[in-house]
């Protein structure tokens, strides 16, 4: 019995459908390669600084630890909600240990005086990094050893 040749018509419908999945292929490619160049980068106040200068303006982490006094009082931080609810300052010490100021423009997040290490995201400034998240890892109330992640975003970022 000789092989059967299937129908002209029914090529083009396989061809049509191997070209809507390499399409579809594509996009989904497309979409995770734009992602990922959005994505932002863990750096220091001073790369974060070099990249401003650079005209990159790339949004970025910086993981660090509030300034304390000798007695572990948090120093040069400024929150007075009766005048600005939406403005919180504090200078945060990278792993660098050079200490910058940071501007939040949202309120205080709670527990930020317990936190043991920080994670900024946002972008240098002329004298200040314009932070937009603010992420805290504090002791957990419920295990010892243990480290609670808290989010806080600001409502407005304006980098």
């Amino acid at each position: 019995m000789p092989e059967s040749i299937p129908p002209a018509n029914q090529l083009t419908k396989m061809k049509i459908s191997h070209i809507i999945g390499i399409i579809i292929i594509a996009v989904a490619i497309g979409v995770i390669a734009s992602t990922a160049g959005d994505a932002s980068v863990y750096t220091t106040f001073t790369k974060a600084e070099q990249m401003k200068k650079d005209g990159d303006d790339k949004m970025i982490h910086v993981v660090g630890k509030v300034q304390k006094d000798a007695q572990g009082r948090i120093t040069d931080m400024l929150y007075n909600p009766a005048i600005d609810p939406n403005h919180f300052e504090f200078t945060l010490i990278d792993n660098e240990n050079r200490a910058q100021k940071v501007v939040f423009n949202s309120p205080k997040p709670q527990d930020f005086e317990r936190s043991e290490q920080i994670v900024i995201i946002g972008a240098m400034q002329d004298d200040h990094f314009q932070c937009n998240k603010i992420l805290l890892k504090c002791p957990s109330k419920y295990q010892d050893g243990k480290l609670e992640t808290t989010e806080h975003e600001a409502k407005t970022a304006q980098l």
